[in-house]
């Protein structure tokens, strides 16, 4: 018997290393700060905004022009939920607002909810 809990608690070590090895956003980026947090109930996906202006949905980078287009591909239309879908917008903090307004605005004109992405502050 105390053979097999040396096991389980290896076993239990692997799994807490390795679970702390996954990124779950594979882009760097530097959010902005604050005090006031809001969980999305159910973001549909993420799009960010690196600091040399480059737009990515998910993890796939892609062009300014394909911007809305992909993300149309990706959420579909609005009117197929119930509720509006949510996209979670990761930007760093050295970008400019009117880059952010631009993903604003796609959102807007497609009728989704937009949540901006930040880190708690200190």
């Amino acid at each position: 018997m105390s053979s097999m809990t040396d096991i389980v608690f290896l076993l239990l070590i692997f799994f807490m290393v390795t679970s702390t090895l996954i990124a779950p956003n594979a882009l760097k980026l530097l959010l902005p700060q604050s005090n006031n947090q809001t969980m999305a109930s159910k973001p549909i996906t993420s799009v960010s905004i690196t600091k040399d202006l480059r737009y990515a949905v998910e993890d796939r980078f892609i062009r300014l022009n394909d911007l809305e287009r992909t993300i149309i591909r990706k959420v579909g239309p609005a009117s197929g939920y119930p509720e509006p879908p949510t996209i979670s917008l990761h930007v760093d903090q050295s970008v400019a607002m009117e880059h952010v307004v631009k993903v604003m605005n796609i959102a807007k004109n497609n009728q989704y909810r937009l949540i901006l992405a930040t880190r708690p502050s200190k």
